[in-house]
C-alpha cells in the first residue's frame, strides 16, 4: 500500500477547491487493488456527524453512483475514472480515498473438538468443559465471514443469516462462515452457548470478498445491533484478513467505539504460508480491537500462525471441530479457528455482566501466562481462558 501524491490536474466545475496540502490522500494497492474500484470515506462534522445526504452529495458531486454507501461510518464505494478520483480528493467533504482490494478468510484443513476444554483448564488434556450456564445468554454475536447455514440443528434456531454483499447469495457456499459460528454458539461445539448469532455474507465460495464489503459489513452491524435484543453486548467476529487497509482499520474502531467487543484472525502467513507481523493486516493491526493468534493441542503455536506485538491473545485453532453446511460438521485449522473461541468466550463473560469496554483487556489478565511453546520475541504469550479453571 502507498500514498498516493500525484495531482491530474484541475477540478471539474462547480467542485470544491483545495490546496494539494489538504487535498485528500489516495491510498492504492500493488497486486491485491482492484481497477477501477475505490472506497471514499468523509470527514466528520464539528458534531462529530456524517449524514447519508451529505455522502451522497458527494457522489453526486461526480455524477457516480455509488455501489454501496455506508451509513454509519459516512462514506461509499464506487467505480471512478481517474478524474473521478482527483475531483473527489479536491472535495473538502473527503477524508480519503482508498482503492478498493481482494481479502481472503484465514482457514487451513484437519480432526476433534478439544478446544472447549482447553479454555476451562489450567492444563493440557483435559476433557470437560466447564462454564457458568448463563452461556451468553443475552447477547448478540455477528460473524463476518461466508454465512451460516441456520438450518443446523446444533443452533437450535438462534442463528440468522441478515446480510450477504456477494451477488445476492444466501447461503453458506463454502463453511467457513457456518465453522466459526458454530465454535463461538453451538450447542455442541460452542463456547458461548445462548447467544444469538448472526451471520453476514462477505466471501465467496472461494473464500474471496473485497475490502468495500468487509467495510459495508461493520456499517451494518452498526446499524442493526441496536434494533436487536442484545442487551448483554454485541460481540463481532472476523476471520479474515488483507493487507493493511485504512477503511477496514477504521471501521473496525468505529465498532468499538460504538461499545461492541471485536475479535480478529492475526493471520495465517504469506502466499508461501510463512508466518509473519500480523501488523501488515486487517483488521489484525487495528490497535483497539482484540488481535488472535492460534495453538496447537499442546500449546504450541501453529505453524502458520501470524505474530507481533498486535496478537492480543492465542486460542485454540488447530484441528478445531465445529458445524458445518448441510447438517454435518468438519475439523479445520487456522487463526480463523482461533477467533471465534475468544469471541464466544467475550460473549459469555458479557452475559455475566462485563462490559466490552477493556475486555480484552480483561481476558489477557486471566490468561494463562508463559506457557505456549514457540512464541516469537516481541509478542504476548498469553492463552485463552474463561475463567472456570481450577
Amino acid at each position: 500500500m502507498r500514498i498516493s501524491t500525484i495531482s491530474f490536474g484541475l477540478l471539474a466545475a462547480g467542485s470544491a477547491t483545495a490546496t494539494i496540502e489538504k487535498r485528500a490522500p489516495l491510498i492504492t494497492r500493488d497486486e491485491s487493488g482492484i481497477e477501477g474500484k475505490y472506497i471514499v470515506m468523509m470527514k466528520p462534522t464539528s458534531g462529530n456527524e456524517i449524514s447519508t445526504a451529505r455522502v451522497k452529495s458527494v457522489a453526486k458531486a461526480v455524477d457516480v453512483k455509488p455501489d454501496m454507501v455506508f451509513d454509519n461510518l459516512g462514506g461509499f464505494a464506487a467505480s471512478l475514472t481517474a478524474r473521478d478520483v482527483e475531483d473527489l480528493r479536491n472535495n473538502p467533504n473527503v477524508a480519503y480515498i482508498e482503492q478498493d482490494s481482494v481479502a481472503r478468510i484465514s482457514a487451513t484443513q484437519k480432526q476433534p473438538p478439544w478446544g472447549l476444554a482447553r479454555v476451562s483448564s489450567k492444563t493440557t488434556g483435559a476433557t470437560r468443559y466447564t462454564y457458568d450456564d448463563s452461556a451468553g445468554k443475552g447477547t448478540c454475536a455477528y460473524v463476518l465471514d461466508t454465512g451460516i447455514d441456520t438450518t443446523h440443528p446444533d443452533f437450535e434456531g438462534r442463528a440468522e443469516f441478515i446480510a450477504t454483499y456477494v451477488d445476492d447469495i444466501w447461503v453458506d457456499d463454502h463453511g467457513h462462515g457456518t465453522h466459526c459460528a458454530g465454535t463461538i454458539g453451538s450447542k455442541t461445539y460452542g463456547v458461548a452457548k445462548k447467544t444469538k448469532l448472526y451471520g453476514i455474507k462477505l466471501f465467496n465460495s472461494t473464500g474471496e470478498g473485497v475490502a468495500s464489503s468487509i467495510i459495508a459489513g461493520m456499517d451494518l452491524v452498526l446499524r442493526d445491533a441496536p434494533k436487536r435484543d442484545c442487551s448483554k453486548g454485541v460481540v463481532v467476529s472476523m476471520s479474515f484478513g488483507e493487507i493493511p487497509s485504512k477503511g477496514i482499520n477504521d471501521a473496525a474502531k468505529a465498532l468499538v467505539n460504538a461499545g461492541f467487543f471485536a475479535a480478529a484472525a492475526a493471520g495465517n502467513g504469506d502466499d508461501n504460508g510463512r508466518p509473519v507481523d500480523a501488523s501488515g493486516f486487517s483488521p489484525a493491526s487495528e490497535p483497539s480491537i482484540c488481535t488472535i493468534g492460534a495453538t496447537t493441542k499442546d500449546d504450541t503455536v501453529a505453524t502458520f500462525s501470524n505474530y507481533g506485538k498486535v496478537v492480543d491473545l492465542y486460542a485454540p485453532g488447530v484441528a478445531v471441530l465445529s458445524t458445518w453446511p448441510g447438517g454435518i460438521t468438519r475439523s479445520i485449522s487456522g487463526t480463523s479457528m482461533a477467533t471465534p473461541h475468544v469471541a464466544g468466550v467475550a460473549a459469555y463473560f458479557l452475559g455475566l455482566g462485563k462490559s466490552a469496554a477493556g475486555l480484552c483487556e480483561y481476558l489477557q489478565s486471566i490468561a494463562l501466562k508463559d506457557v505456549i511453546k514457540g512464541v516469537p520475541s516481541g509478542t504476548k504469550n498469553l492463552l485463552l481462558q474463561n475463567g472456570q479453571a481450577k
